[in-house]
């Protein structure tokens, strides 16, 4: 890959972060400013009963797993950040337009809870999947967390199929062709007349 190519990609990620970064702190701003107070607002249906608008805070991490603001919390965040620097680094000048992006949605969603923990000490919920019928509730998120779980599965995608042809190929590198074969039988030298003779 050409050094202007990995910078383009840069780029394309970077842009990927900030457009997930202005489109989640937009939408928290419209959910504080519509919806509070947060645990006893209105709670604005989307399809029927199943997705709804409803403003919570969040002291935990995504999906309000580990829901503290203790050390083991702070632990963890830093950890994550510092596997996808690390990722992202060891890819800078060769990976694929594809990864960048899936980076620049991991970043940008992690960034913009980050910015709502520094600022307000808690983040913003405000997406509620239900089905009422059997009892199931999943965790209230954001367009932050969804933007986090939507690259680490393309992510997973991506590696898993990468894998899969490395191996691939390698099984095949050893393996001659047929036109090589044909090849050498080709190449071996016809028998003379005086050997033709004496084999007669």
């Amino acid at each position: 890959m050409t050094f202007r190519r990995a910078r383009l990609y840069d780029i394309l990620a970077l842009l990927t972060a900030l457009v997930v970064i202005g489109l989640d702190q937009w939408t928290k701003s419209l959910v504080v400013a519509h919806l509070s107070p947060p645990d006893f607002g209105p709670q604005v249906p989307l399809i029927g009963q199943y997705l709804v608008l409803y403003y919570i805070r969040n002291q935990g991490a995504a999906f309000s797993m580990f829901n503290t603001n203790g050390p083991v919390l702070i632990a963890l965040i830093a950890v994550a950040v510092v596997v996808i620097v690390y990722l992202y680094l060891r890819m800078l000048n060769s990976g694929s337009l594809l990864y960048k992006l899936v980076f620049g949605l991991i970043i940008g969603g992690a960034a913009g809870n980050l910015l709502d923990r520094f600022t307000h000490g808690s983040v913003v919920d405000f997406i509620w999947f239900r089905i009422p019928q059997i009892g199931f509730s999943f965790a209230v998120f954001n367009l932050a967390d969804s933007a986090i779980t939507i690259g680490v599965i393309l992510l997973f995608i991506a590696l898993l199929f990468s894998g899969g042809r490395a191996r691939s190929a390698g099984k095949h590198a050893g393996q001659p062709t047929n036109e090589a074969a044909d090849g050498e039988s080709d190449s071996s030298p016809a028998a003379s007349p005086q050997e033709q003779d004496v084999q007669r």
